[in-house]
C-alpha cells in the first residue's frame, strides 16, 4: 500500500489517491512495529517510504498549482511595443530579465519616450518625462517636502488606456517604477508628495477611456537621466524599460 501511494503520489491526476493510501499505509506500518514477536522490516520500510511519498506528494502538488497559476496569469510573453514610427513587437517574455544590448526593451537598450506598450486589454505610454521637477512638485502643495540631499524629483507623464469591454470597468494595475544606473528600484509611492496632475488609478476605465497624469519619483542628481522606468502593463507582466530622455 506505501508503495502504491508513492507512485500515485507522483501522477498530478491521481494525486488524491496517494493521499489516502499512503496515510493508511503509515498507520498500518506503525502498527507493525508495535506488535511483538514479528519481523519489522516491512513495518519500517512501510512507514519511510510513506513519510517520503507524502513530501513527494506536497511537492508534485505545489508544482501543478504554479503551472497551473503561471499559465492562468503569467504574461508569458503577451507584451507587445510599437515605437514611434515603428509597428508593434512582441517583447520577450524575459524582456525584464536580459540585459545585453541586443534585446530593446532590456535596460541597456530602453525602448524610447512615446512607445505604445500593450499586453491584453491594456494599453501604456510614457508620454514625457521631467528630470529636474523640483519647483514643480513644490508648486503643486505647500506640505510637499524638498527632496534629500544629492536628490531630485522626477516627474513621468503617463497615458493608461483600456482597451477591453468589461461592462463593469476595470481599475488599472500597470506599475511604473524608475530604475536608478546603480539598479535600485525607486517607487513613486517611496515619498509622500503630490505630484502635479497625478496618475488616477483608482477610478476603474471602461472601454476606450484613458487616464493621464504625472508619476513622481526621488531620483539621485548625477544620474538621473541615466536611469530608466521599468514598465508592468498588468500584474503579472513582464517589466519593458523605457529611456527617460
Amino acid at each position: 500500500m506505501a508503495v502504491l501511494g508513492f507512485v500515485f503520489a507522483c501522477i498530478p491526476g491521481a494525486l488524491i489517491v496517494g493521499w489516502i493510501l499512503l496515510p493508511i499505509a503509515f498507520i498500518l506500518g506503525i502498527v507493525g512495529v508495535c506488535q511483538a514477536g514479528k519481523t519489522k522490516g516491512t513495518s519500517v520500510a512501510a512507514i519511510i517510504t510513506s513519510v517520503v511519498g507524502t513530501v513527494v506528494g506536497f511537492i508534485v502538488f505545489f508544482t501543478v498549482v504554479s503551472d497551473a497559476f503561471e499559465e492562468s496569469f503569467g504574461s508569458g510573453g503577451d507584451v507587445s511595443v510599437a515605437t514611434p514610427g515603428a509597428p508593434a513587437q512582441e517583447a520577450g517574455p524575459d524582456a525584464g530579465d536580459q540585459d545585453t544590448s541586443a534585446d530593446q526593451g532590456t535596460r541597456t537598450n530602453p525602448y524610447p519616450l512615446g512607445s505604445v506598450i500593450t499586453e491584453g486589454d491594456w494599453q501604456v505610454i510614457i508620454n514625457s518625462v521631467t528630470p529636474d521637477a523640483n519647483d514643480a512638485v513644490a508648486e503643486e502643495n505647500t506640505f510637499n517636502d524638498p527632496p534629500p540631499p544629492g536628490s531630485q524629483y522626477l516627474l513621468a507623464n503617463v497615458t493608461i488606456t483600456y482597451t477591453g469591454s468589461d461592462p463593469q470597468g476595470e481599475m488599472p494595475f500597470t506599475t511604473i517604477t524608475y530604475v536608478t544606473a546603480d539598479g535600485n528600484t525607486v517607487n513613486s509611492y517611496d515619498n509622500s508628495v503630490v505630484a502635479p496632475d497625478s496618475l488616477d488609478t483608482l477610478s476603474p476605465l471602461f472601454q476606450g477611456a484613458s487616464t493621464t497624469g504625472n508619476l513622481a519619483f526621488t531620483v539621485p542628481t548625477a544620474s538621473a537621466t541615466q536611469g530608466t522606468l521599468a514598465v508592468e502593463p498588468t500584474m503579472f507582466s513582464d517589466k519593458v524599460f523605457v529611456a527617460v530622455n
